[in-house]
This record gives C-alpha cells, sequence and structure tokens, in this order.
C-alpha cells in the first residue's frame, strides 16, 4: 500500500477530520510563503526591515502608511484560487465526511474552494473594518486607490472609513497582538474532539498557532509537509511532498 492508499485508507475510517494547515497549503495557488527565498523575506531588501517588524501593531501605529503597503503589496493576492488541496478537502467534506479546518492562512481560499467550517486563526484579508466607527469593508474597498485619499492626510496607501473618515485596518492578526478568542475556543475544540489530525503546509514553528496541535487525544495523525516538523515522530503517517500533488491523486 503506497502513501496516497494510506491515507485513502484512514479518511475512510475517520468520522471527524481536522485539517491544520499553514502557508505551504497555499504556494500551489501562486501565494508566495513566509520564509523561503522567494516569500515575504525579499521584501526585507526592500524596506530595510523584517516582515515581523512591518506586520507588528508598534509599527502599524507608528507608520501606518508604509505598513499598508507591505500589506497590499506582499499579502493580498485577490487573483489566486484554490488548487487541489483546497479543493480536496471540500470535496471530503461533500461527501458526507465530518471535516474542519483551521488554517494559519489569511487567504480565504478554503471558503473559496467550498469548506464549510474554517477557523481562520490569524484573521482574512477579505475583512476589514474602520477603527472608529466599526463599519466592514470588503477587498474591492480597501484595495480601491480612490478610498485612500483624504484631506488634510499625505498618506497614499492607508484606506479611510467613508462614514466617519476613521483609518480601515484589515482584520488580520498582527505581531503583538492576540488571537481572537472565539475562533481559539472554536479551534481547540474541533482538534480534540477529531479522530483524524491531517497537517499539511507548515512548518509547525509558529506560536501559539502550532501549539494547538497538543489539544489532539484522536487516533491518527497526517504529516503532508515538504520539510521536517516538530510533530514527524508523532505521525503515523508522513509524506514528503507537495501538498496539492498528494490531494489531486487522492
Amino acid at each position: 500500500m503506497n502513501d496516497i492508499e494510506k491515507l485513502k485508507a484512514l479518511i475512510d475510517e475517520a468520522k471527524r477530520i481536522v485539517f491544520f494547515g499553514g502557508a505551504g497549503v497555499s504556494t500551489e495557488s501562486g501565494i508566495p510563503d513566509f520564509r523561503s527565498e522567494t516569500g515575504l523575506y525579499k521584501a526585507q531588501q526592500e524596506y530595510g526591515r523584517s516582515p515581523e517588524t512591518l506586520l507588528s501593531a508598534s509599527f502599524f501605529s507608528k507608520e501606518p502608511d508604509t505598513f499598508f503597503r507591505y500589506h497590499k503589496e506582499n499579502l493580498i493576492h485577490p487573483d489566486a484560487r484554490p488548487n487541489a488541496a483546497h479543493l480536496g478537502l471540500a470535496a471530503i467534506e461533500r461527501s458526507g465526511k465530518d471535516v474542519k479546518v483551521v488554517t494559519q492562512n489569511i487567504d480565504g481560499l478554503h471558503q473559496d474552494a467550498g469548506s464549510g467550517t474554517v477557523y481562520e486563526l490569524h484573521g482574512s484579508v477579505h475583512r476589514n473594518y474602520c477603527m472608529d466607527c466599526g463599519t466592514t469593508y470588503g477587498l474591492d474597498y480597501f484595495l480601491d486607490p480612490a478610498n485612500c485619499e483624504k484631506k488634510g492626510s499625505d498618506t497614499k496607501w492607508v484606506p479611510w472609513c467613508e462614514k466617519c473618515g476613521g483609518m480601515v485596518r484589515p482584520d488580520v492578526v498582527l505581531y503583538e497582538e492576540g488571537l481572537d478568542g472565539g475562533v481559539v475556543t472554536g479551534a481547540m475544540g474541533a482538534i480534540s474532539s477529531a479522530d483524524l489530525l491531517i497537517v499539511g503546509g507548515t512548518s509547525l514553528v509558529v506560536y501559539p498557532a502550532a501549539g494547538f496541535l497538543n489539544y489532539y487525544k484522536g487516533d491518527s495523525i497526517v504529516l503532508i509537509n515538504m520539510s521536517e516538523t516538530s510533530v514527524d515522530g508523532r505521525a503515523d503517517l508522513v509524506i514528503r511532498r507537495p501538498i496539492g500533488e498528494v490531494f489531486a491523486e487522492l
């Protein structure tokens, strides 16, 4: 029995499946990961600062225009489409399985593919809100240069609320900010009650998200990742291949 057949057998036997994924799930959709040579670290050469600094709450407060430029140019990919991994998980759910997704990604591709329950640990670029009045905005409004014009302001990248004139920020978790309590509770509950945990496309080095796997008490763990992780020793099946390829064959 090869790896794909083993994975299929585990899925067939499972009743409650949780998929825990990271940036590697979306690279095959053309979205760069964080730490590779072609990922977000390449911007350090242009900005002279690390992504951790550029995407921190304190930097957002001090230099909002630079923050928004970096965010819009590097974290938003409106033309990206779900790949075989996103589509495969949604297909398993449509087959009648209880499938929940816990993702560290902010691209919304799991929802685009049709997954019903998605816990977005780090938020989503598709949700944005006014910091003053709370009005919510979609991605089109956020990216429209016309909404970045405000009398008396010399910023070029900051979007402003059409109702009150307040700053519109993305609903994503920045460095130095905590995760949403409701999302955390839901994700931990899903993981703790699952009988199959599939971990894919993540190096499991970003905390507290990576620590969520400690709540898993089920039967089997599958690891699909190109490099080693801290969970390899616990996994019943480790597949060292691009995750989209694996789900395409599955």
